[in-house]
């Protein structure tokens, strides 16, 4: 293999985190931000790029490039490399940043080659290459509720993704289509053909309440899907605020009579 072999283990059911075992100068990288806990022994480093061997090919110029493909997905500059510099195993654990499941991804078994959100990347073996998917179709990308930059990672090592809710994982054969929500589609073995097609319906597209637009996946390929998307949990928590016009009341119906007649419970 040309990526560090890292075993793991998943905690817990709807908070998930995922601990990693590293073996004596083995290495992993993950998202800023993503540490819940490490053993001692365990050295901690902020690398440029995604510390793959394709970003230092041409030295700095490489990991500048791997950088910048990193700023377009949204992402941080900079990812953090965690290194066993013990004389046995050690254990260092990352956690989901919002509600849902964390999904390892054995790249080796998925053709070398996964696409995803691009915020769902948590961690992945060191020589595993992060980079982006542009959407051929560029209608797709403009009008798409993820955009038309994705997620690309690559090598045969272990990669973990993280998505709200439930994850449903699908096999797709050979022609096989699927529509999804553009939000709620986590990641796709590369061999999916993956496009944006408009909902067809003045009146869908005005009073369906699920937008304009869906992604349409064709196989062969297996795709993951999310059924709360951060985005649609965001804006609901958004809407609820009392400032945006959001109820003030624990929601009982009396609090609703108050709030709508204007009524004073003091």
């Amino acid at each position: 293999m040309n990526n560090h072999e890292i075993d793991y283990h998943l905690h817990g059911d709807d908070m998930q985190f995922v601990e990693i075992e590293l073996d004596p100068m083995e290495t992993v990288i993950a998202e800023a931000g993503s540490l819940m806990m490490m053993e001692d022994h365990i050295r901690m480093e902020t690398i440029f790029g995604d510390g793959s061997k394709n970003s230092n090919l041409s030295g700095f110029v490489g990991k500048l490039i791997g950088a910048g493909k990193r700023v377009i997905t949204g992402e941080s500059l900079f990812m953090t490399a965690f290194t066993n510099e013990g004389t046995g195993k050690k254990h260092v654990s990352f956690a989901s940043p919002y509600p849902g499941k964390i999904v390892p991804l054995d790249l080796s078994e998925l053709g070398g080659k996964i696409i995803c959100q691009k915020d769902s990347f948590l961690a992945a073996a060191k020589g595993v290459s992060i980079g982006v998917e542009f959407q051929r179709k560029l209608g797709a990308g403009f009008f798409g509720g993820e955009g038309f930059i994705m997620q690309k990672i690559e090598g045969d090592g272990m990669a973990f993704v993280h998505a709200g809710g439930t994850i449903h994982q699908k096999e797709l054969e050979v022609g096989e289509t699927l529509r999804v929500d553009t939000g709620c589609l986590v990641a796709m073995t590369g061999q999916v053909d993956y496009n944006i097609e408009f909902v067809g319906g003045i009146k869908t597209a005005l009073f369906g309440g699920e937008g304009v637009f869906f992604a349409t996946l064709r196989g062969p390929g297996t795709v993951w899907i999310q059924s709360l998307p951060f985005s649609r949990l965001a804006s609901r928590v958004f809407a609820a605020l009392p400032e945006k016009g959001g109820s003030k009341g624990e929601g009982s119906v009396a609090s609703g009579l108050f709030d709508i007649f204007g009524g004073d419970r003091n």
